[in-house]
């Protein structure tokens, strides 16, 4: 961006009176002017910009991780498959059990790959386009409150956190998660304005696509964005009550269509329910992947993990306030929550005696509502929570950053409001300093450089050098936004540029520098094959039963769906532990001449595997089948 550029958005944000809309009442000389003032220059070029910047980012080279998680990337090449598969979630086009979420994350890349084929592009291209849509519907939400350069700086801080670009190039449920929340959030934004029920009944059906996508989680926003609305919009007490009742018929609508389908789905058409004892959709809702995530217990190791006093500690660390901010999580999303703290605490006091309506009040609230209720939840949670979990407190962070940082910049007349701004950055250079010191040997002088340009700042802030002018330009306010922005996100920014450099597979990525990843699935973009081998695939591949094999656990299955491009039965599920096939259900299977192999060594995603009616059948096969060697594998032939 030039000079000339930047001085004419700080000339911009000096007169709120030319914002598109109002500006902070923590101006004392806010104007509020009542017709739309014509677009500044600069808006549309540089949201443009934003959203081509975010694209590469996020589309770049984004085939390097194969498959990326090979569990959901073998539903995906089930759904193209099959359609029963696609509606349901099926790990296997068989259909002989689900993955362990609801399936909405899987239609998408499905019904691309039924269009384009099956491939690492097609499975990975809908998460990096939504990665561009969040960015864009945040840009959208914190714009119509703060103005562009808040959106701007919204935007720009979710697409540089290394979780966001983690995750928007993965094929875990994450990335439509995230989607769906802050496009509720906008729905909720406009509507506060200007009320009008159909936008409430529409972010009520995200947040219902939401919990398809991975159920409780979906709903962690409600809250707060209830609360905003209740408080906030534009009209009377009666309609702000029914506009939420609207809302809350969205979620219905969405939600109980899909569990009507399934409910109403006899059980011998539909796979079985992964992760749920019973085969129900609820039992998994309330049980392992609801009220298990939050309370911990026996049967919530999920993808490994150590438990210790009925906590999953295995990935997240202890729990407690700073859980945030501890080895598992800070790298991850921690980059800018100092400073998104501050600026809700700040927003809120310098607001607190505007009036019942205020656009910024009520943003600062639903932001700050997601943020808080999202960060207790994973901080305090005793069952599993995997790192890239806090996705969803990425947009919710980038927000407040927004808002706060422009809305105090008006009001930086006052030495109070300066002072919180140069902690805002002075504590973000800090932080960004200390979590870049956790990899000591990667760009070591990254951090000195970064904590000098925040002294720096944070001093300019204080002494009001945005004032100075040099042959009528305000070069010092230019100067100090610049040196503010590189001293708050160059360390984050580096860091996402690290992660998207690196190929991620297996079910746990991480991001920064060196590429990690536990819990199994191998990902490769010419076939993952994890426990197997190439000569297992190649028997598998000749196969014409309708399923080549049956293994314990969802790993092992999924690389062997990938690498022979058949069906697979994942044995007791994602871990192992799931009571399905049951001995006479697989019995039956085997006399039907449904399944060709029975292969040995087979590994669950998570603790459970060998247990239960995995051990059973286990029994049953080597006392009546003859074992034989195949590449690595110990494989049963069980027809023929």
């Amino acid at each position: 961006m030039s000079t000339t550029a930047l001085t004419e958005i700080v000339q911009r944000t000096e007169r709120p009176e030319e914002s598109e809309l109002p500006s902070s009442p923590m101006r004392k000389d806010r104007l509020r002017s009542e017709k739309k003032i014509k677009q500044a220059r600069w808006v549309r070029p540089s949201a443009i910009a934003l959203l081509l910047a975010t694209a590469v980012l996020y589309l770049w080279n984004l085939t390097i991780s194969g498959y990326g998680n090979s569990f959901y990337a073998a539903a995906v090449q089930a759904g193209t498959k099959s359609w029963t598969a696609l509606l349901f979630g099926s790990l296997d086009a068989g259909n002989a059990i689900t993955v362990d979420k609801p399936p909405a994350s899987l239609w998408l890349p499905a019904l691309l790959g039924r269009v384009f084929g099956f491939s690492s592009f097609t499975v990975l291209l809908p998460q990096a386009l939504m990665g561009v849509a969040a960015v864009a519907l945040l840009y959208a939400a914190v714009k119509r409150v703060s103005g562009p350069a808040a959106g701007l700086i919204a935007g720009g801080a979710l697409a540089a956190t290394p979780v966001a670009a983690l995750m928007f190039r993965f094929n875990n449920p994450d990335a439509m998660l995230t989607l769906c929340l802050v496009a509720a959030a906008y729905a909720v934004v406009r509507s506060i304005g200007k009320p009008r029920w159909q936008w409430m009944a529409f972010a009520g059906a995200l947040i219902g696509l939401a919990f398809l996508t991975k159920m409780l989680q979906g709903f962690l926003t409600v809250p707060a964005l209830g609360l905003a609305y209740l408080w906030a919009a534009n009209t009377g007490l009666g309609r702000r009550i029914a506009h939420l009742f609207a809302a809350i018929g969205g979620i219905i609508a969405v939600t109980g269509t899909y569990l009507l389908i399934f409910q109403l789905t006899p059980t011998s058409i539909r796979p079985y329910m992964a992760g749920s004892e019973d085969n129900s959709f609820w039992e998994l809702t309330l049980g392992y992947n609801g009220l298990g995530r939050i309370f911990g217990g026996s049967g919530n190791g999920g993808g490994g993990g150590g438990m210790t006093g009925g906590q999953n500690t295995g990935f997240g660390g202890a729990t407690g306030l700073l859980r945030m901010f501890g080895a598992s999580f800070g790298g991850e999303v921690s980059w800018f929550l100092p400073a998104a703290l501050l600026a809700l605490v700040a927003g809120l006091w310098f607001t607190r005696r505007a009036k019942r309506t205020d656009a910024v009040r009520a943003s600062l609230v639903l932001w700050g509502g997601w943020l808080l209720v999202t960060a207790l939840t994973f901080s305090f949670m005793s069952g599993t929570i995997h790192p890239y979990y806090v996705v969803a407190l990425a947009p919710a962070v980038a927000a407040l950053l927004g808002i706060g940082s422009v809305e105090l910049w008006r009001g930086r007349a006052q030495l109070s409001v300066r002072i919180v701004l140069a902690l805002m950055i002075g504590g973000s250079a800090v932080w960004s300093a200390v979590l870049l010191s956790r990899d000591a040997s990667w760009l070591p002088w990254l951090k000195y450089l970064i904590l000098a340009l925040g002294v720096l700042s944070a001093i300019g802030m204080v002494l009001g050098v945005d004032r100075w002018r040099v042959s009528g330009l305000k070069a010092g306010a230019a100067a100090l936004i610049l040196a503010s922005v590189l001293s708050v996100g160059l360390g984050s920014t580096a860091w996402t540029l690290a992660t998207v450099s690196q190929a991620h597979t297996g079910s746990i990525p991480t991001s920064g520098p060196t590429a990690s990843a536990m819990g199994g699935g191998m990902g490769g973009a010419g076939g993952a094959e994890g426990s197997s081998s190439s000569a297992l695939s190649e028997l598998l591949s000749k196969t014409t039963t309708k399923w080549s094999a049956i293994t314990s656990g969802a790993s092992s299955a999924a690389d062997l769906e990938l690498s022979s491009g058949t069906s697979v039965i994942a044995l007791g599920g994602w871990n192992g532990g799931d009571p399905y096939p049951t001995l006479d259900q697989f019995k039956a299977m085997v006399a039907a001449g449904e399944i060709s192999y029975y292969i040995s060594g087979g590994q669950g995603g998570g603790a459970g595997g060998g247990t239960g009616t995995s051990s059973v059948i286990t029994s049953w096969v080597e006392q009546n089948f003859t074992a034989t060697t195949v590449g690595n594998s110990t494989v049963y032939k069980l027809v023929g």
